[in-house]
């Protein structure tokens, strides 16, 4: 069947689960090897339409996005949307704990709706270590016409892909991982999969307002991100319009994403846009150009420093980051409208990150857990009821306190509760925290250890609503999640060796209730490997 059959075929048999009202927008997309120089030197990099990084993927609250992966690699492939929450759908995530990857040679549709989102995304391959030879791609959702946006529609908008980099091919990396041992310090940093001086350049007209979609796409590092003589206005961060607050740089994450707006409102000429490492040393730097359309010349002077090692700086400048209570979301009703302050939590999760040597190799878990794949996606299993390929409840609600062990660690939890999970981090080094299929409430962070009296300081009024947060150096990140959103959900680490060596589990929400409206049958074109090859989908 040709390719861009198979997504109108696929697109009509989903028809009547996702509504006849909401369009939908079709992408053919072949995913190659090919020569890529982001740091000067050749390396094999993975490319989308020929294209790294990938193309942007368009769309509008509600929109039916319908993907068509052709996998010309010659090794398993899968993409995962970073922030889209897969209503009710985690087979579609693109993670090997839901979803059979794209053998070589073969395609696969995925079908997603960005039901009920607004915001600024990315994608990225999620399998092996293909993130480190690119794949990945921004992602715009768009709020529907008549919705109110907090701000004034830009003259522009434009993605920003950062994130570090290293000259080693993908596979030479993944090899001294499999080999028990840690990857080295990255080479350098990248702005839209191009290194310092790198040409990467965005134009705007002076006295003009631009948006800027910031993703930091990396392996590890947190980045500063900042304009030479310009200030930057937060407003969104992973589909919530935030307080408009100014800032002269701004701290990005691993796996987060973040919206500012910049007023071209300096003498006509070019300006460095920089990015730059967080809390290491040495401080690796990239720079683009913003590049005003009546410049009277190029860039001059040293591109502007940022903060380094600060944390306090870092935790302060995130600790402002609040709702705007008053702005509309993907719906025309006030974000703040849902009081997550005044519920009451029915269960406490608390998520200790550790390090160290398993069977003499390195390795690093969640609660003493250091996850191991099965040899079936955990939905699939679930689904078809197979036994013996994971268990609910092999990973604890609180840390341990003993040595690592390795399994497959999944968390059961109930749909509809109500929950506060707490990320403690006693290491020397930041770490990300991303969970698919939700947005969470962020409501306190904070150094040393955490206890009960530390909800003394929760933010229970307007706190930030995203999907990824950070945890500083011996701190604690609390979050509250309503778990709404039936399936086999991902809680990785960003720091993407640790996500490769252990550091992840998954999150089983489950309901006795097999009604569609709790959560979808599995995809009619449902790939199935493992335990479940051979099993079927649905009739078609």
């Amino acid at each position: 069947m040709p390719i861009n059959l198979v997504a109108v075929v696929c697109a009509g048999v989903f028809f009547a689960i996702v509504g006849a009202d909401d369009p939908y927008r079709f992408f053919n997309w072949n995913v190659t090897y090919g020569d890529i120089y982001p740091l000067g030197v050749r390396q094999q990099g993975i490319l989308i339409n020929g294209q790294f990084p990938g193309p942007d993927i368009y769309s509008v609250t509600n929109d039916n996005i319908i993907i068509n992966v052709f996998n010309s690699l010659d090794e398993p492939f899968l993409l995962s949307w970073n922030g889209i929450q897969q209503r009710r759908n985690s087979f579609e995530d693109g993670v090997y704990g839901t979803t059979c990857p794209i053998p070589p040679g073969k395609n696969f549709t995925y079908i997603l709706q960005m039901k009920d989102q607004i915001g600024s995304f990315y994608y990225f391959p999620s399998l092996a270590f293909h993130k480190a030879a690119g794949g990945f791609g921004g992602i715009r959702i768009l709020s529907r016409p008549g919705i109110p946006v907090p701000f004034d529609n830009p003259a522009g908008d434009y993605t920003i892909l950062i994130g570090d980099w290293y000259k080693a091919n993908h596979t030479d990396l993944k090899a001294i991982l499999d080999g028990g041992k840690k990857l080295p310090f990255p080479d350098g940093v990248l702005i839209n999969g191009r290194g310092p001086n790198g040409g990467v350049s965005f134009t705007v007209e002076q006295g003009k307002t631009y948006r800027l979609r910031i993703s930091n796409v990396g392996l590890q590092n947190s980045l500063n991100f900042r304009i030479q003589g310009h200030t930057m206005t937060l407003v969104e961060v992973e589909g919530t319009h935030t307080l408009q607050t100014t800032f002269s740089s701004i701290d990005v994450h691993s796996g987060q994403s973040c919206s500012v707006l910049v007023k071209a409102d300096q003498p006509a000429q070019d300006y460095y846009m920089v990015a730059s490492t967080r809390f290491t040393n040495p401080v690796l730097t990239t720079t683009a150009v913003l590049h005003y359309s009546n410049s009277a010349g190029p860039v001059s002077g040293p591109p502007p420093g940022g903060p380094t090692i600060q944390i306090d700086w870092s935790l302060n400048q995130a600790r402002s980051i609040r709702t705007n209570l008053t702005a509309s979301g993907p719906r025309p009703n006030p974000q703040g409208s849902y009081h997550y302050g005044l519920i009451n939590t029915t269960r406490t999760i608390r998520l200790a990150n550790s390090a160290g040597l398993i069977n003499g190799k390195q390795r690093y878990a969640v609660n003493s857990v250091s996850f191991v794949p099965a040899d079936t996606p955990l939905k699939l299993a679930d689904y078809y009821k197979i036994d013996g390929v994971f268990r609910v409840g092999s990973i604890s609600d609180n840390p341990t306190g003993g040595g690592m062990y390795l399994d497959t660690s999944v968390l059961g939890t109930d749909y509809r509760a109500f929950i506060e999970i707490v990320f403690e981090n006693n290491e020397d080094i930041i770490q990300s925290w991303h969970l698919d299929g939700y947005s969470f409430f962020v409501v306190g962070m904070d150094g040393g250890a955490w206890s009960s009296a530390s909800r003394g300081q929760y933010n229970l009024r307007d706190a930030v609503s995203r999907c990824t947060v950070q945890v500083y150096p011996t701190s604690w990140t609390a979050i509250y999640v309503a778990l709404d959103n039936v399936g086999m959900w991902n809680l990785r680490t960003e720091f993407w060796a640790r996500q490769y060596l252990g550091q992840q589990l998954y999150m089983r929400v489950y309901t006795t209730s097999t009604s569609f409206r709790d959560e979808y049958p599995i995809p009619k074109n449902a790939l199935l490997c493992g335990r479940a090859s051979g099993r079927r989908t649905r009739p078609l």
